[in-house]
């Protein structure tokens, strides 16, 4: 850090104290040219992540709106409040290790059914309804199939036939 009165980039740090709940740290530090004192503060940059949306907007990335979605899809599932917000977490941790500041809503929306596949198919089902907009019962009986796989299905219907 340099001098802020001798442009000197010898200084050192005299002593250290977190600041505003923990979010900052407060420096006091001292030139050795100069010998004056000065303070500095760190603080943990933080970027706003923009999710762009189907239609091309981009509004600021919300957590709260990621966790209802898997709320609705998990009501009445015996799915806890923990692992619902355990995926949210791990969504928001995969996206802000990503360094990218836009993440478009359809990357969002196909790592929340990755993560509650795993964890209840019925939610996934109710999930990707909405999310993929189904039209039409055909649309959800594929989206069964690709869920159970296609030789169970398959055979069913061979059985059904004889």
């Amino acid at each position: 850090m340099k001098c802020p009165f001798c442009d000197s980039p010898d200084t050192k740090v005299i002593d250290s104290r977190p600041t505003e709940e923990g979010h900052a740290i407060r420096r006091r530090r001292g030139c050795d040219k100069c010998n004056r004192r000065f303070t500095t503060y760190e603080k943990v940059e933080e970027t706003i992540l923009m999710v762009v949306k189907k239609d091309g907007r981009r509004e600021a990335f919300d957590r709260s709106k990621i966790l209802n979605g898997i709320i609705k899809a998990c009501e009445k599932r015996p799915v806890s409040m923990a692992q619902m917000e355990g995926i949210v977490n791990e969504i928001e941790r995969t996206i802000s290790n990503s360094m990218e500041k836009e993440v478009e809503s359809y990357d969002i929306g196909e790592m929340i059914m990755n993560q509650i596949k795993d964890i209840d198919e019925v939610a996934y089902v109710r999930f990707a309804s909405v999310y993929r907009q189904f039209t039409d019962v055909n649309t959800f009986v594929k989206e069964i199939e690709k869920l159970i796989g296609p030789s169970t299905t398959s055979s069913k219907k061979k059985k059904e036939k004889k």
